[in-house]
């Protein structure tokens, strides 16, 4: 067995599994937190390296391309002290830090384990249900439905259309970004019907706007991990998604609903929006602007 016991967490590894422990210290992030013990198969993993400083180091490890469904959901937008796989080691524990790394290298060569991309997740994401809230609501995933209920503070867009219920066979896929602190950030979830929608987060019924606590608002990561963990594969799903030029995944053709459903949606969106208008609960000029986003989106 190695393992080092730091106030920052606790590796621990018994020549199969990395066991990750956050530590309990205030200075821990609470989405680390909150995520728990993440058990890393050998399998799984790519690299791992100690970063010597001066005052302290780091143990870092790689996982490899779509193995944990944590990394592919957040897109390593994750800032680097909620980072699960890091380890803040204190000087005098280096030799220990170095030791664990070693084993842990020991073993992948050993095992010869590839460092290509794998064809599912090694690892199974947070458990269901998990229920946050956010500053534009609360959102819930029971492991087959995302339930999104807004707070008082929420867009009067969003509010009026009430609870949002999502199959996550309907999902195409999650979208999130974190509130840094000094931008918004946003979870949106793309379903076939929504994957042409450009409305802004704050009025998107099918998106979080968040832009309040960064520290709360970070745990949404939580719920857009355990979806994810239960899509199709990035592996399965390579004609669904491509690329971009900045490196971000966009839908392709295969993902667009064919002209005549598209069309539908159009129509329906409109009605829907109609109607909140003549409710009064859209003004003209929030009519004429959601109306305008819609449009374009489509």
């Amino acid at each position: 067995m190695a393992e080092i016991i730091q106030r920052d967490g606790t590796w621990a590894f018994d020549g199969t599994t990395v066991r990750i422990t956050p530590g309990l210290h205030r200075s821990v992030p609470l989405f680390r937190q909150t995520y728990g013990e993440i058990a890393v198969p050998l399998e799984a993993i790519a690299g791992v390296a100690f970063e010597p400083e001066r005052k302290r180091g780091r143990l870092r490890m790689r996982l490899r391309e779509g193995a944990d469904p944590l990394l592919h959901a957040t897109g390593g937008r994750l800032p680097d002290p909620a980072d699960p796989y890091r380890l803040i080691v204190d000087v005098d524990r280096a030799g220990v830090a170095e030791y664990v790394a070693e084993e842990i290298r020991r073993s992948l060569l050993l095992d010869q384990i590839p460092k290509e991309p794998t064809k599912t997740y090694l690892l199974p994401g947070p458990p269901v249900p998990v229920s946050v809230r956010s500053s534009d609501g609360t959102i819930s995933f029971d492991g087959t439905q995302v339930r999104i209920d807004w707070s008082d503070t929420s867009d009067r867009v969003k509010r009026a259309t009430g609870p949002r219920i999502i199959n996550v066979g309907d999902l195409v896929q999650v979208e999130w970004l974190p509130n840094s602190g000094y931008e918004d950030g946003f979870m949106r979830f793309v379903t076939r019907e929504t994957s042409f929608s450009k409305l802004p987060p704050e009025k998107d019924p099918y998106a979080l706007d968040l832009w309040g606590s960064t520290r709360r608002d970070l745990l949404t990561a939580l719920v857009a991990t355990a979806v994810t963990a239960r899509l199709p594969h990035p592996s399965t799903r390579a004609d669904l998604a491509e690329a971009d030029r900045t490196g971000h995944p966009r839908l392709t053709s295969a993902a667009i609903p064919p002209p005549a459903d598209h069309h539908d949606v159009l129509l329906r969106r409109l009605r829907e929006l109609g109607e909140l208008h003549r409710e009064g609960v859209l003004t003209d000029e929030e009519f004429a602007m959601t109306k305008a986003a819609v449009l374009r989106g489509f």
